[in-house]
């Protein structure tokens, strides 16, 4: 059975999409079968992604490794097996259809709660759940004291991802790996960082996920989108000399696949 990866948290902006890509992509170059699909079905980032990578290869003539991606089936509600959600029968032919050819298969979720993202969250052998570092982004996975920061319990993303849980323990199923990563750490507000980083360190050991650092802000993520590219695809693409923001970006990506610790993944690039 493929290895299924969920990135996903409620909150839109802190680079599910952009995570989703690189992760896929990465693994697609270092020789896995990568299959994909969206589920924030009004933006389909990750599907507008991959759509570019084919239109910018075909125009380019290159052969970059670019993940398989699958659209949710439309189906008629006369043809959803009795006592099914209909959303639930979309996603789970959608899995079927990949998994013959996929060693991984990447859900993105959409920024928000919904009835598919609940669903996938369920599924998901490794968990990734991209935060921004500060205590806005924080209050997705608990709820805190304001006068000293401390921990009052779990909040409502925490509360999915533990019902998600339940029901693969109950489906006999092994339990989730959930990382959740620092994205656009800055140089500065190192009070902050330090603050957040603190906080995540102790709710880690209360509910059960790893830090991760993520992705700093980088204008090269931005500007790599329209063509589909991620920042592995450089040299094959012209770029011969990387500048030290572009180094450390591929070094952030390489960081994250060896955090992630999948299965039958060496890190080679």
């Amino acid at each position: 059975m493929a290895h299924i990866i969920v990135v996903g948290n409620e909150k839109g902006g802190s680079g599910k999409s952009t995570t989703s890509m690189h992760v896929s992509t990465a693994l697609a170059r270092m020789g896995h079968r990568v299959g994909t699909m969206d589920l924030d079905l009004r933006q389909q980032s990750l599907g507008r992604y991959i759509e570019n990578r084919h239109a910018f290869c075909a125009k380019k003539g290159l052969a970059l490794a670019i993940p398989a991606y699958v659209n949710l089936p439309d189906i008629a509600p006369e043809d959803v097996p009795q006592g099914t959600n209909i959303n639930d029968h979309r996603l789970a032919l959608a899995v079927q259809s990949l998994e013959p050819e996929s060693d991984f298969i990447l859900i993105d979720c959409p920024g928000s709660h919904t009835r598919l993202s609940q669903m996938a969250h369920a599924m998901a052998d490794t968990l990734i759940t991209p935060l921004n570092d500060s205590f806005v982004d924080f209050d997705l996975l608990a709820r805190t004291r304001p006068e000293d920061g401390s921990i009052l319990g779990p909040s409502v993303y925490s509360e999915m991802v533990w019902s998600a849980r339940q029901t693969r323990a109950q489906a006999g199923l092994p339990p989730i790996d959930w990382i959740v990563t620092r994205n656009r750490l800055g140089s500065q507000q190192m009070h902050n960082k330090r603050k957040v980083g603190e906080a995540l360190g102790k709710l880690s050991k209360r509910i059960g996920f790893r830090v991760a650092p993520g992705f700093s802000e980088r204008v090269i993520f931005r500007e790599l989108f329209p063509r589909g590219l991620t920042l592995l695809d450089l040299r094959d693409t012209g770029t011969d000399r990387l500048n030290l923001s572009n180094i450390a970006a591929r070094q952030e990506v390489r960081d994250l696949i060896k955090t992630l610790n999948l299965p039958g993944v060496t890190v080679k690039f």
